[in-house]
């Protein structure tokens, strides 16, 4: 446990609100679009998803850090939010598994966080206005100043944030799941290759490919579909990652290259990049969706999943082309959630079937994909 001296922080948006509260994790100052999450566990996951890079990120849940943190709930090799926001941070977390608690862990990935400020009066705000730039800062404490920031701050549209996450070069993975969840899909001898397209990716998909018989050999973002098909795989997966679709156009040629070469799979950005190489348009969303808890429907079976999400972009459904037909659909906002060639082996969903944290409705996607190669 830690105990931190008592520090002020502040948190402004770009329309004029300032929110004051206390410091926690690393003190300093950072800029973000200001988004939130309505999952009730999994912040570490949250924490370390690089999809969240360039977010400030609010915990919708009152009660964050009461089971501390471990190194194996890490979805990346650290945190990636640029600040972190909650109601109430536990200090003495209660977990036999937890190796440090939350402010420390934070405050070793030199992240800022605050607390004590009206999460709910923030949510709703971002609610009826929409996501919006804001920075967070223990250095200014200035109102005006920390708003002028906020409005300086480019955001998310027409950036291109993979660059800053993919891996410096190609690696093997090998790792399935733990003891914990071996349950959730059983493990089977590893028959297929599977090119792995890190855009920023959860590493609990790589232990679901993993688990469902796959050799995974991951690659930077940045590879051509000459490189990409130089390893003679059997499959290619396009992975999740931060930031604007639109302004990753090597990514989209990449993918415009592999269509029809190999089966494909794509998971959130993965699932926009297919739609864009394929000639759909994306569109950003108002406020997003980001949660453990999201409905959405598999129009070929009438079945629900509840699914975790986190994008901030969708694929507009109505751009979609003749060959393309849409197979998943979220139940709040009727947007496109998932996405099937009519004749090539390529399909994609714009939430997240591995989950960490959250349901397993949908890890029979990864048995989808390695059926689809034989």
């Amino acid at each position: 446990m830690s105990t931190p001296t008592v520090r002020t922080a502040k948190l402004a948006l770009a329309d004029g609100t300032v929110y004051t509260g206390r410091a926690f994790g690393a003190p300093g100052e950072t800029c973000g679009e200001v988004v939130f999450n309505t999952s009730m566990m999994g912040y570490q996951e949250v924490l370390t998803d690089p999809s969240y890079t360039g977010q400030i990120v609010t915990m919708t849940y009152p009660l964050i850090g009461n089971y501390g943190t471990t190194a194996a709930d890490q979805e990346s090799g650290g945190v990636r939010v640029a600040g972190f926001v909650v109601r109430e941070l536990t200090r003495v977390p209660s977990n036999f598994r937890s190796d440090c608690d939350l402010n420390a862990y934070l405050k070793k990935s030199g992240v800022t966080g605050i607390e004590g400020i009206d999460t709910r009066s923030l949510v709703r705000r971002l609610r009826v206005r929409g996501a919006m730039n804001g920075v967070l800062s223990t250095a200014d404490l200035d109102d005006a100043s920390l708003v002028a920031k906020a409005r300086k701050f480019p955001g998310m549209e027409g950036r291109d944030l993979v660059s800053e996450v993919v891996p410096k070069k190609a690696f093997e993975w090998s790792e399935g799941f733990g003891q914990f969840a071996e349950h959730v899909i059983p493990a089977q001898k590893p028959e297929k290759h599977v090119v792995a397209v890190d855009y920023g990716m959860k590493w609990n998909i790589l232990r679901c490919l993993t688990q469902v018989g796959c050799k995974v050999t991951v690659v930077p973002g940045t590879a051509t579909a000459d490189q990409i098909l130089a390893h003679k795989p059997d499959g290619v997966f396009l992975s999740n990652g931060p930031g604007d679709p639109a302004a990753v156009g090597y990514a989209i040629d990449t993918v415009k290259g592999l269509i029809g070469k190999k089966p494909l799979f794509g998971i959130c950005l993965g699932h926009q990049l297919l739609g864009l190489a394929v000639g759909a348009k994306t569109f950003k969303l108002k406020f997003g969706h980001r949660g453990s808890n999201q409905p959405v429907l598999d129009e070929r079976t009438g079945r629900v999943e509840i699914t975790t999400q986190n994008h901030g972009f969708s694929v507009d459904p109505a751009t979609l082309p003749s060959d393309m037909e849409p197979t998943h659909v979220n139940l709040n906002d009727r947007t496109l959630e998932g996405m099937r060639h009519k004749t090539l082996p390529a399909f994609s969903v714009q939430y997240h079937p591995e989950a960490a944290a959250g349901p397993h409705d949908s890890t029979y996607l990864f048995e989808e994909f390695r059926k689809m190669m034989g």
